[in-house]
Formats: C-alpha cells, structure tokens, sequence
C-alpha cells in the first residue's frame, strides 16, 4: 500500500489576501489538479492535510474514496506541523508514502506512479524528482524513514532529510519541469482563468 499527504494548510500569504486553492486554473479550483492526478494514480489512500479555510476547502474538493481529510490546528506553525499532521494517519501496513502540495496542479499521475514504482522495487529509502539537476516535488518515503520525518521542526519540508541522508535517496528523473512549478502569487495564474 502506498500513501500520499497532500499539503492544503498554508495561508497563501504571497496570494494578496486570496486563497490559491479556491482559485481556478483551467476551469477547476486548483487543489484539484494534483487531487485528480493522485485519485488516478497507483496510490492507494490521499490524506488532504486542511488548515487555513479548511471548510472552504473540503467543500469544493474532488471527493474519492481513496481521500481523507484531516485538519491541522497547527499550521500557523509552519509546513513541518502539515507533514507530522498527515504522518499521523499512515500506518504501518504502507510501504511507503508520497507528500506532495496542493498548490502544483501540473504534476501528472505519471509522475506520481514513477515515485509510486520506485517505492515498490528500489532498495533506497528516499525519491526525490529531479528535472535538469534541479530539484522538486512530490517526495516519496519509505515507512523506515518516518521517525526521521516526525522530527522536522518550523516552516521546513522534508528536504533537510534529503540532506541529511545522502546514501538513502534516489534521484528520479523527470522530464517534465512541473516538478518545480508551484503557484504562489497571482502571476501565476493565467488571466484567462
């Protein structure tokens, strides 16, 4: 079994008083690109880790039998409170696990299932996506890594770990640069919404 935490708690504070994940991009609210990437790929259970508008947001997103929403009373405290939240409702039965963000609509679930894949046959504990040596989002974790990932401290993600665990990590390549492609201010988003 293979989990994913999708981070939905931010504030969007660049977004000028707007939430980006209530906003649209191509016709759909913009949680729900990576949402209906993850509900068609090989992972079998979604945590939407919810914080900041939380009803808002559990209202207009897709609904899966494979989704579980939980609420971070936390995420004022920064991302790492996300991760732990979410951490919470993974259980031993997962190999392993994918924490992506809500806010990087173009990360296909052929990117998901290439993690998802490396999970199930690599020997390595850690899979980072790297597109032209740079790297990006989602991660993927093996269930031996999660004591490690319990300790993140503030506003950090996972990547520290990636530092700290250098013989661990796989890097996948990808090769589409939607691993890198987030939206954090309205530039973002086309106007042509």
């Amino acid at each position: 079994m293979i989990s994913s935490i999708l981070l939905a708690a931010g504030q969007s504070k660049r977004m000028q008083g707007e939430n980006k994940l209530l906003k649209k991009y191509k016709k759909k609210y913009l949680i729900n690109h990576i949402l209906n990437s993850l509900i068609k790929s090989k992972v079998n259970k979604i945590i939407v880790v919810l914080g900041y508008e939380n009803r808002k947001i559990k209202k207009i997103s897709l609904k899966s039998k494979k989704i579980n929403f939980v609420f971070n009373s936390q995420h004022l405290k920064g991302i790492s409170t996300s991760i732990k939240r979410g951490l919470k409702k993974i259980s031993k039965k997962n190999i392993g696990f994918l924490i992506a963000h809500a806010d990087m609509p173009l990360v296909s679930k052929t990117i998901i299932n290439t993690l998802c894949s490396g999970l199930k046959n690599s020997k390595k504990e850690i899979f980072v996506p790297v597109y032209k040596n740079k790297v990006g989002n989602p991660l993927a974790f093996k269930y031996s890594m999660i004591k490690s990932l319990k300790k993140i401290k503030g506003d950090r993600g996972a990547k520290k770990l990636i530092r700290l665990n250098k013989s661990k990590v796989k890097f996948v390549k990808i090769k589409s640069k939607s691993i890198l492609i987030d939206f954090d201010q309205l530039k973002d988003f086309p106007s042509t919404i």
